[in-house]
């Protein structure tokens, strides 16, 4: 949280003394059209039929943004896969996803991850 008396913001996480910290400044629209785009960078990775299991990794933090609409991303999720998929999924407090086959999995957060299981 921060502190405007003192000045100071607490982490949840450590920061190395060399290491750097971006802030950012979000809105749910964003927020959902950035799910709406990993959906559809996950579904294009697997050309499946339609059908299969489409599993949601949301950060706790997108969800205290975006308050009563948090269910917005979830459908622009659903319209992607279409009605032949089940979407399940919960909420984290990080994520750890490669966001293209030939990248290495690293650290995400404020990140939806979608992961999509299905038959080709």
């Amino acid at each position: 949280g921060i502190d405007e008396q003192d000045g100071s913001l607490t982490l949840a996480g450590e920061i190395d003394a060399e290491g750097y910290l971006k802030l950012m400044h979000a809105s749910t629209d964003a927020l959902v059209d950035g799910a709406e785009a990993a959906a559809a960078a996950a579904k294009t990775m697997l050309s499946g039929n339609g059908q299969g299991l489409v599993l949601l990794v949301s950060c706790v933090g997108r969800k205290l943004v975006m308050g009563g609409r948090v269910d917005e991303e979830v459908e622009a999720v659903g319209d992607v896969f279409g009605q032949g998929s089940v979407l399940a999924g919960f909420y984290s407090y990080g994520e750890i996803s490669p966001f293209s086959p030939s990248i290495a999995c690293k650290l995400h957060n404020q990140t939806m991850t979608v992961t999509y299981i299905g038959e080709q």
